[in-house]
């Protein structure tokens, strides 16, 4: 059965000479394998510059829910970005946000709600000019309220600890090592309040930017025993340190 749909790129590799085998996260079918011919002619309409994690496209394809892996009549990008690829800082944020949705978004089934909170958000970092460096923060904590984890932010009223085992903050320091220490978790109470067009209000150092970053991927990693070492963000923590 030939359908179009919507789809975000999380990730490609190439097949033989002239294919190559994309992960598309897509808005009528979940995560989706697809295998596309590709070419290096300039007339040639699927090539893969733009196969680049996060990017967006729209696709037709040949449908089959017997096969693994589908293929692709038709792909192209759609909507273009304006900044994303040009843009260090932020072409690293997508590479270690598609690293992290390549490993959770594992369901083949259509979750609408939760495409377009992922496409709407990178549309709107794409041309975003204000609080471009806390993005994948509030990306990663948002995102959690979709995979079923999202935590309780709620001040307790007395010293404050985010436990990440519990996804909650708590009035003391929890007995292990899982959980933000009190400033940290000042910041990420502040964060949860913040809407997307905010991010500029959150005010804090580059230091504490990784530390929340490792953090919030550590608490991935204790709801995802899969998740496993997410190599891009130490790249992405190189790019912060500069």
């Amino acid at each position: 059965m030939l359908v179009a749909s919507q789809g975000i790129i999380l990730h490609s590799i190439k097949y033989g000479e002239n294919a190559v085998i994309i992960n598309i996260y897509t808005k009528e079918f979940g995560r989706q394998a697809y295998i596309s011919n590709v070419s290096h002619g300039k007339k040639t309409k699927n090539k893969t510059g733009f196969l680049q994690p996060l990017f967006l496209v729209d696709l037709v394809a040949y449908q089959k829910d017997t096969r693994e892996v589908q293929r692709i009549k038709e792909i192209k990008n759609q909507p273009v970005y304006q900044n994303i690829p040009f843009d260090v800082t932020k072409s690293t944020q997508a590479i270690f946000l598609a690293e992290i949705l390549g490993k959770t978004l594992r369901e083949q089934e259509s979750a609408p709600e939760m495409f377009e909170f992922i496409q709407n958000s990178l549309l709107f970092f794409d041309l975003a000019e204000v609080g471009v460096a806390n993005f994948h923060l509030w990306f990663l904590f948002r995102l959690t309220e979709y995979l079923g984890f999202f935590p309780d932010t709620k001040k307790t009223g007395f010293e404050d600890w985010f436990d990440m085992r519990k996804g909650a903050v708590v009035p003391h320091e929890p007995p292990h090592p899982f959980f933000f220490h009190k400033e940290a978790t000042e910041k990420l109470i502040h964060l949860s309040s913040l809407k997307l067009h905010e991010l500029g209000q959150l005010k804090i150092s580059r230091e504490m930017r990784i530390y929340l970053t490792s953090k919030l991927t550590e608490y991935y990693q204790l709801h995802f025993e899969h998740l496993g070492e997410i190599k891009s963000l130490k790249v992405l923590h190189e790019i912060f340190s500069l």
